[in-house]
């Protein structure tokens, strides 16, 4: 197995080395096209994710937002039947 890997690699090297300049040059811009175009995917990916995350985590800030003025109403409401209750209870205490 490894002999024929040897020889396919040894005939692949022949093989490009036998050709013309422009077909070496031909082959040369394609394969910066390839990276070219591989580059801009990964580039337009990472800018996707970055979006994505950007809008997940905005989800949450307003998530968490909108809990915490939930909270906050609730402790408030809490408060105040407890200091009406007190009052009641020194009124009821007075009389």
């Amino acid at each position: 197995m490894k002999k024929i890997v040897a020889l396919a690699t040894a005939l692949s090297a022949a093989a490009l080395a036998a050709c013309t300049p422009a077909a070496q040059n031909e082959t040369a811009q394609a394969a910066d096209q390839i990276a070219a175009d591989a580059n801009a995917t990964l580039g337009q990916a990472v800018n996707d994710t970055d979006a994505a995350a950007d809008r997940a985590f905005g989800s949450a800030e307003a998530t968490m937002d909108n809990a915490s003025a939930a909270l906050g109403n609730a402790t408030d409401k809490a408060a105040d039947k407890t200091g009406a209750a007190l009052k009641d209870a020194g009124n009821a205490i007075e009389d």
